[in-house]
């Protein structure tokens, strides 16, 4: 295959997804397969089953570039934390564990930061020239800052601190959840926490993803905010093909840190 197209895995704590992505169209060139995240879910294990991914795809990838999603900070193919995965991630450097158990180079990254670039290639936020922020509303709250195309990694703008709680806590989908709050009571805890993004980086534009957001007419049109403010397009295609993306990115400039 050519440049144009990449393999995008996708690591979450119950599943573990991945398809060929033509990136020129920005999406899928293949149906995705998903595979169960093993229960005892530590680096080795997780690699076990992104190879057979790999090997699954391998007709259609060829030797095409391979971007890999975690739910944790990522520096320099290290991942610093662990969100519903083994704890063994922590300081794991999983960007070696997965290119020994492939024979072959990836690049891991964060999976809110890979969404976010998958929104600005391809989603709501398509060719903005400006600063675009992406945030995941679903059991915390993942971000992404994009600035004129280029991704600001591993800004983790659900753990702000606001009013003395950790910003996640309270406005997370999964907060409504569990507090069985109404759409009257959940908006008021988005508007504080939109504000707060507001005022500490003053955006251009705001995308907002995560399961919820398919229910984006239920409160983004009462947010009061200067920035525009937009549900993702792409929902759970985006991680995909946002590592797809950074693969190629990756591939294109092979010395750059990361």
């Amino acid at each position: 295959m050519t440049s144009n197209f990449a393999l995008g895995i996708d690591i979450g704590g119950s599943g573990i997804k991945g398809a060929v992505v033509d990136l020129t169209a920005g999406d899928f060139a293949t149906e995705r397969l998903r595979i169960d995240t093993p229960q005892e879910s530590t680096p080795s294990n997780v690699a076990a089953v992104v190879g057979e991914i790999v090997s699954h795809f391998a007709d259609q990838l060829g030797d095409g570039p391979i971007g890999i999603t975690v739910p944790a900070i990522v520096q320099h193919g290290v991942t610093l934390s662990a969100a519903n995965i083994d704890p063994s991630w922590v300081n794991c450097p999983a960007e070696k564990i997965f290119e020994e158990a492939l024979g072959r180079d990836v690049v891991v990254v964060n999976d809110a930061d890979a969404a976010g670039v998958a929104e600005v290639g391809f989603g709501a936020a398509k060719g903005h020239p400006g600063l675009v922020i992406v945030t995941t509303l679903g059991t915390g709250i993942g971000s992404a800052i994009i600035h004129r195309g280029v991704l600001v990694p591993n800004s983790e703008l659900g753990h702000l601190e606001i009013d003395g709680y950790d910003a996640e806590k309270r406005a997370a989908a999964s907060a409504r959840e569990r507090e069985s709050l109404s759409w009257d009571e959940y908006v008021p805890r988005l508007q504080r926490y939109y504000e707060t993004v507001e005022f500490l980086f003053s955006p251009d534009l705001l995308v907002v993803g995560g399961g919820v957001s398919k229910k984006a007419d239920k409160f983004l049109p009462r947010l009061k905010l200067r920035t525009p403010i937009v549900p993702a397009q792409l929902q759970n295609r985006a991680g995909i093909i946002g590592a797809a993306l950074l693969a190629v990115d990756k591939s294109a400039h092979p010395g750059a840190p990361r």
